[in-house]
């Protein structure tokens, strides 16, 4: 009788264990994939800012190098005045820009503006058509 129990007795199917195994793998490699996007997203991200802080201070010490010149008496061309006011502009890019206006007293001076702003105008694009709540 130990024989037939033996014979009757079949091993237990590996065919769902298999599946949960290979879904398993499957889950792990999207996630794989997904982390290794957002790190490939992350380090574009990270040299766009670190180039748009370099141009910054490059164009920071532009604008340094123009006001010690304006201490020391010499007038750049690019820089207009009115009075003892002196108005200039470094590009830090394409489409910015640092504006500074100074007021220079003798050895002394206030520094009445120092900004970044756009360097084209902005101009709105009423090329779509928006409902406004009316009717057609």
């Amino acid at each position: 009788m130990d024989k037939a129990k033996k014979e009757r007795f079949a091993t237990p199917a590996a065919g769902g264990t298999s599946l949960l195994v290979v879904f398993a793998v499957l889950c792990l490699t999207v996630f794989a994939l997904l982390s290794l996007a957002t790190v490939q997203a992350d380090v574009r991200l990270g040299d766009a800012s670190a180039k748009a802080v370099s141009a910054y201070y490059a164009a920071d010490c532009e604008a340094q190098e123009i006001l010690a010149r304006l201490l020391t008496g010499e007038i750049p061309e690019d820089v207009s005045f009115e009075g003892n006011t002196f108005f200039y502009s470094c590009f830090i890019s394409e489409r910015q820009k640092l504006d500074v206006e100074v007021l220079v007293e003798g050895d002394s001076y206030t520094i009445l503006r120092w900004q970044a702003v756009p360097a084209v105008a902005w101009e709105a694009d009423d090329s779509l058509i928006v409902w406004d709540g009316g009717m057609f």
